[in-house]
């Protein structure tokens, strides 16, 4: 989803290649597409996307990718989408 964007460089996500099986389940439960698989190994393609919603490290099966929920704000992201707010107060009020 390459509209969706935050504070650049925030998220925290991240994959272990040495872990990582390639079972593309990251890839299908992103909502954003943040991960792809290629040669079998997960990788983040748009880090700026992630809006650290965890189900990427929730559903991979030998805990090769991590993600600590709620480090880009994406709780409030969400609120302020749902309210009808603009983005520009998003970042004045949550950082």
């Amino acid at each position: 989803m390459k509209d969706f964007r935050y504070i650049p460089d925030v998220a925290s996500l991240s994959v272990d290649g040495e872990k990582c099986i390639g079972c593309r389940m990251c890839e299908m439960v992103c909502p954003h597409g943040v991960l792809a698989v290629k040669d079998k190994k997960a990788s983040v393609v748009d880090l700026d996307g992630c809006m650290e919603c965890g189900a990427c490290s929730n559903n991979c099966p030998v805990q090769a990718v991590t993600v600590t929920p709620g480090v880009g704000c994406a709780a409030y992201i969400i609120q302020t989408w749902l309210k009808g707010k603009d983005s520009g107060s998003i970042r004045s009020a949550c950082c």
